[in-house]
């Protein structure tokens, strides 16, 4: 069973910028393109930004050139590094392990990440 914990939300002012970190447990780490998803109050979650095991990125529209993905294939670690932050950006965000577009594994807890104005 892969576990994954998400951490690193918190309180931002807009303009401003976060980290998070995903961890996650499991050997299939490494093989696996893995996604950063988001879901805001009332809103369904949407994917965010995704990375192959290669390292190709994609990114959705709404966040191309301020948002930032990596992983760390040692640690088992995917990063979202996030800039320029908007109250829009306002949500608990998620990781998971995708193929294609489609989440592969239980969802941890998330982590929020609240941008005031």
């Amino acid at each position: 069973q892969v576990q994954l914990v998400e951490s690193g939300g918190g309180l931002v002012q807009a303009g401003g910028s976060l980290t998070l970190s995903c961890a996650a447990s499991g050997s299939i780490f490494s093989r696996a393109a893995m996604a950063w998803y988001r879901q805001a109050p009332g809103k369904q979650r949407e994917l965010v930004a995704r990375i192959t095991s290669g390292g190709n990125t994609n990114y959705a529209d709404s966040v191309k050139g301020r948002f930032t993905i990596s992983r760390d294939n040692v640690k088992n670690t995917v990063y979202l590094q996030m800039n320029s932050l908007k109250p829009d950006d306002t949500a608990v965000y998620y990781c998971n392990a995708v193929s294609g577009v489609q989440a592969l594994y239980t969802w941890g807890q998330g982590t929020l990440v609240t941008v005031s104005s």
